[in-house]
């Protein structure tokens, strides 16, 4: 995917309508994306080992399971997992929408 600097980015209109599982990269930066997802069911448990993650939620909420805590996070909050930390992410409720940071070159783990 090409950066899509000096380009406006519609997010709203690009979930719009999504209420099933959606996952896209809306941009890169320096050598990280910025991804929008659509969450309607939970995550698998994995850890990411060359990268960290954050997450900001835009509409509804979601939890962040990690193996001693669950983190709730409504619009406008944000949260980094650090890398190698095992998690996973699901809605409260129906659907969630989401902005994800993360490395380009991402490696995802997943657990048992």
């Amino acid at each position: 995917m090409e950066s899509a600097a000096l380009t406006i980015i519609d997010i709203l209109q690009k979930v719009s309508g999504k209420d099933t599982y959606f996952n896209e990269a809306l941009t890169h930066v320096n050598d990280h994306v910025i991804r929008v997802g659509v969450m309607t069911e939970a995550y698998f448990w994995h850890l990411h080992p060359n990268s960290d993650e954050t997450f900001l939620v835009m509409e509804g909420s979601v939890f962040i399971d990690l193996e001693d805590r669950t983190i709730e996070l409504f619009p406008g909050q944000l949260f980094t997992i650090p890398r190698n930390v095992k998690h996973r992410t699901r809605p409260n409720g129906a659907r969630s929408v989401n902005l994800t940071v993360e490395s380009a070159d991402l490696e995802t783990i997943k657990l048992g």
